[in-house]
């Protein structure tokens, strides 16, 4: 009882705080939800063409306005999804994205259907592989699930692209200007984006092509003092970046087309500042002071590819082919760690070194769907996908192998059945999938600081069959029941394994578990739309024997451990038109974790800040006046202590309220977005509840800053 007085304790002060702002007309957009009706919506991430209604799964869709409105507050599409999807945990705010989790679990990225994860050498950079400009909206399925393959255990994050124009729309397109600073230190902190995407219908063909750039300025926390950089791991401020977009498509027929899609996204650190360490014990957060710092900056470079054939009228079905390729390349600052010391290069305690992790990947995607008259309502989903993922990691300074190249290459078939029946108000579906995968490891040698000990290769392999079931069912119109069990998977960081190997004697076939980690997702939940009100409800459990957690060790980094999991939690939704002119919302998530400690088979200790979110409430408000609309949304992260953990890792929890105002001028939209708009000081959620004695990742969250834009669309 007492944290519910607590909770609505918090919710008074935010709203309290925001009452003065709502006068003055800054509340939510009205528009900024998209409202797309249940029985219509298609998700393109589920890969087949089944209405919302029938799939018994969580689904969130995060449209192209309701984008706008989130870029007017952080130009990051994982700032947006962090602050619409409750159960995803609160971002890092720097470049890294360790920890960031969907449901307890790490979510697999897609742009277009790319798979943009590394699961072989997992360095979480995956949430920043394209400009948020080109994308037109996120698709959020929630819980485990392998219809995408490997990596989608909390969920699948589908980033769907800018369409190519329609035909008979001639050309078409849009440019956006947008500045950022901190309202209290106006030169350091400045920052901006410019942005141009234009497209044209030929008839017979389409494109679309685009091009952005953005420089970002220095963070500052609520008590005005800069916030301090992560050197190793990466940072967003005070950062450049810049994208190039493509895609092009061709009729083929009335039912046939072709579609090309090519994304380029490079984003680089300054190295004109130096990290002031902080100090836990007396709550002073870590800063930063000009200065330079020693090595390459730190970057991200992908380019993600895909070309795609659907045919509409195969058979009598529809068949789906595409064929992708990705790569990464991404650099992490420098230091002089033990683990890069080799006294044959420099004396124990000199040799600075920094890393790049790489990833090359090829793959394919096969889906054929079609139903048949003799069973009606039977529609059956067949497919088969193709991956090979190489990965490695050097030391580029120094020019050494930290992780040997590894490539995962995987070849599975896949069928799913769905059923419609009592004229269509009950729909079943099931299917099951078989991952034969092999990982191919040659013959290395570790670093010095693992005893440059040598390692025979190997090619371990596995097999795993996945299975899902579920059900959704009309009660009445308005009112959807669905139940689902579904089964998800991934790698073990195998590249953490691998790097620190320090006996001798060892081979890749017998010492590495490549056992993948499989996620069991049971769910059950409510989906409502009658007049005024929508919703929903959802409960699910998700256990795995064999997980991948992050523990910290003895030298301050993070291993990789395969202990049993279980995760069980609560999301609801709320909407409400109280008014032509206002829209109220509300999302709450409640999450609990457990996992085996002593490894006796049992769950007996709390997940801690690197695995699990907090739980957390969100109210929105929506309101328009004419050719203004408005946003206010506050988020209430609430305290949490972990048992089994040390108490110097409990979260806080903390209060946020941001602004939006956006005005339709007749030369484009206008927007004003305040983040932080009480101006709360705080420490962000992942550097509250890990690593309780580093006090170089001590970070204070971003304090009240503004964004000021203008989007004119053509």
């Amino acid at each position: 009882m007492q944290e519910w007085i607590t909770l609505m304790g918090r919710l008074g002060r935010v709203l309290c705080g925001g009452t003065a702002l709502a006068l003055l007309g800054v509340i939510v957009p009205a528009q900024a939800q998209d409202e797309v009706a249940v029985d219509e919506l298609v998700v393109t991430a589920l890969r087949s063409e089944a209405p919302r209604a029938t799939v018994p799964s969580t689904i969130q869709i995060i449209g192209e306005s309701e984008l706008r409105v989130q870029q007017s507050l952080s130009m990051s599409a994982v700032e947006a999804v962090s602050a619409l999807v409750p159960s995803f945990s609160p971002t890092r705010q720097k470049l890294s994205g360790a920890g960031e989790t969907l449901r307890g679990r790490s979510p697999l990225y897609l742009v277009d259907g790319v798979p943009q994860s590394t699961p072989l050498r997992d360095d979480s950079r995956d949430g920043f592989t394209i400009d948020p400009f080109f994308i037109d909206r996120v698709e959020v399925v929630f819980g485990s699930n392998a219809i995408q393959g490997v990596g989608a255990t909390g969920g699948v994050i589908n980033y769907v692209t800018a369409p190519t124009p329609k035909a008979g729309q001639g050309w078409t397109g849009k440019v956006l200007a947008q500045t950022s600073f901190d309202e209290g230190v106006l030169d350091d902190s400045f920052g901006y984006k410019a942005a141009g995407l234009v497209g044209r219908d030929f008839g017979a063909w389409d494109f679309v092509a685009g091009a952005a750039y953005e420089t970002r300025g220095g963070y500052y926390d609520a008590d005005g003092r800069r916030i301090g950089i992560d050197a190793t791991q990466g940072e967003l401020q005070n950062s450049d970046s810049w994208s190039l977009f493509g895609k092009a498509g061709i009729e083929l027929g009335d039912e046939r087309r072709l579609e090309a899609m090519l994304n380029h996204f490079e984003l680089e650190g300054g190295n004109d500042d130096v990290l002031v360490i902080g100090n836990r014990a007396i709550g002073l957060p870590a800063s930063a002071r000009p200065g330079v710092q020693p090595g390459l900056p730190t970057a991200n470079e992908v380019t993600s590819a895909a070309i795609t054939y659907k045919d509409r009228d195969l058979f009598g079905g529809v068949l789906t082919a595409q064929g992708f390729a990705h790569d990464y390349h991404g650099v992490f600052g420098g230091s002089i760690t033990g683990a890069f010391q080799d006294v044959r290069i420099a004396p124990i305690g000199a040799l600075f070194d920094q890393s790049a992790n790489n990833s090359q990947k090829q793959g394919f995607k096969l889906d054929y769907e079609r139903g048949f008259e003799a069973v009606p309502g039977l529609k059956v989903l067949a497919g088969l996908d193709g991956l090979k993922d190489k990965t490695y990691q050097e030391l580029v300074l120094t020019n050494r192998v930290w992780v040997p190249k590894t490539t995962y290459k995987s070849l599975s078939p896949f069928l799913q059945v769905h059923q419609a029946l009592w004229d269509e108000r009950l729909h079943l579906s099931a299917g099951v999938r078989q991952e034969n995968a092999t990982l191919e490891v040659g013959d290395f040698t570790t670093l010095a600081s693992s005893g440059n000990t040598r390692v025979a290769g190997g090619e371990p392999s596995f097999t795993e069959v996945l299975t899902n079931v579920g059900g959704t069912f009309r009660v009445q119109d308005g009112v959807t029941a669905y139940v689902s069990y579904a089964q998800g998977f991934t790698m073990p960081d195998v590249g953490r394994v691998l790097r620190a190997i320090n006996t001798s004697g060892r081979d890749v076939d017998t010492y590495l578990d490549v056992a993948p980690v499989v996620s069991d997702n049971v769910e059950l939940g409510v989906e409502f739309a009658r007049g005024p009100l929508n919703g929903s409800l959802a409960w699910f459990s998700s256990a795995s024997d064999k997980g991948a957690l992050l523990v910290l060790n003895a030298g301050g980094a993070f291993d990789v451990q395969r202990q049993r999991t279980e995760i069980e939690g609560l999301e609801a939704t709320l909407r409400w038109k109280a008014a032509d002119w206002l829209t109220l919302g509300a999302a709450y998530s409640r999450l609990e974790g457990r996992t085996d400690g002593n490894g006796d088979g049992r769950v007996d200790q709390d997940l801690d800040g690197a695995n699990i979110s907090p739980d957390r409430l969100t109210l929105t408000a929506d309101a328009t006046y004419g050719a203004f609309d408005f946003r206010l949304q506050g988020q209430v992260f609430e305290a949490r202590s972990f048992q089994g953990q040390p108490t110097a890792n409990n979260f806080e929890g903390y209060e946020l309220l941001d602004a939006v105002a956006a005005w339709n001028a007749p030369f484009g939209v206008v927007s004003l977005g305040i983040r932080n708009l009480l101006d709360e000081q705080y420490i962000t959620y992942n550097s509250d509840t890990t690593n309780p004695t580093d006090n170089s990742r001590y970070f204070a969250g971003q304090g009240r800053a503004v964004t000021l834009g203008i989007v004119r669309a053509f």
